[in-house]
């Protein structure tokens, strides 16, 4: 295979889409997820959260400019389970948590088009530690996320999964004041492993794709009254190293969807929230995407319950 018919193929066969992504491999973490008292873990007990929601978005290549026939649809529902201890790790609460996705996806890339769900990749984290001191609250952890989901070599539009482990080190922050105010962020930086299983087409051999490292930041500026929260939220994703292939990074000779596939979007919309008597709260809010490259640009609806047990 020629370096052209690589670029080529590369353009179409690496866009797994499990979370909307236009380089090689899903992402595996629900964007934007993250917002109303994001470094504010609650008080020692059990906690369920479930985010569900649904996306939709066209490709964008290297230059920022529309894919054509390259979009993607997509419900989601991210099943959570979060434990806060009472136990002290550097005078903070240790806690722990694990995430497991499921998807249901409609993929178009060119002549290709497929519906598939299933399995997400899941997330987990055994070292989360939490600290508060007055309006100030913010956590560390270090999350795990496993190549669980479906994963269909050289056949993007039927994959849900990246096929590589990555590791992630979180700090996240919230400052919250008696009137009602609220800035909240999380901070991640994603590790990828290598997807040694990648082909940039049907039939073809399998080659080694590293996916590059990237920065992510959701975010949330909000202001609550009494059960009610009206803010804004939203997220931001930047690639910082070029992608690879068979050890080399892509260049930008192979095209403009290329610029090393470094993908970059900023989302921002509307949230609000809804705590009740005993302690659940509910989240509605909606994201559009903007300014994207080497991505899906698109809107993303959710609802999200968080609810002691």
């Amino acid at each position: 295979m020629t370096l052209k018919q690589i670029g080529i193929a590369l353009a179409v066969a690496g866009l797994t889409v499990g979370a909307a992504s236009a380089k090689e491999g899903a992402d595996q973490y629900p964007h934007g997820s993250e917002n109303w008292f994001a470094g504010a873990l609650p008080p020692p007990g059990d906690y369920f959260l479930n985010y569900f929601g649904y996306y939709e978005g066209d490709l964008r290549d290297g230059s920022g400019d529309k894919v054509r026939g390259a979009s993607v649809e997509a419900w989601f529902d991210a099943l959570r389970w979060v434990k806060v201890t009472d136990k002290k790790l550097l005078g903070g609460n240790w806690t722990m948590h694990a995430i497991v996705p499921l998807v249901h996806q409609k993929v178009e890339l060119g002549p290709d088009r497929d519906t598939v769900s299933g399995l997400g990749d899941i997330v987990f984290s055994p070292l989360v530690i939490a600290w508060h001191a007055g309006n100030f609250h913010w956590v560390a952890a270090l999350d795990f996320y496993a190549p669980t989901g479906k994963y269909e070599s050289g056949e993007p539009t039927k994959s849900i999964g990246a096929n590589y482990w990555s590791v992630e080190p979180v700090f996240a922050a919230t400052w919250l004041n008696e009137a009602g105010w609220e800035l909240s962020a999380k901070f991640m930086y994603n590790i990828k492993a290598k997807n040694k299983d990648f082909r940039p087409a049907p039939g073809a051999p399998k080659m080694d794709y590293e996916s590059g490292d990237e920065l992510h930041i959701d975010y949330l500026a909000g202001k609550r009254f009494g059960p009610w929260g009206v803010g804004l939220s939203g997220y931001y994703v930047k690639q910082t190293t070029d992608d690879e292939l068979e050890g080399d990074a892509i260049s930008s000779a192979l095209g403009p969807w290329s610029k090393g596939r470094k993908g970059e979007v900023f989302a921002i919309g509307p949230s609000v929230s809804y705590t009740t008597k005993g302690g659940t709260m509910l989240i509605a809010q909606w994201q559009h995407e903007t300014e994207a490259e080497n991505r899906f640009e698109g809107d993303k609806a959710w609802f999200k319950l968080v609810m002691p047990f």
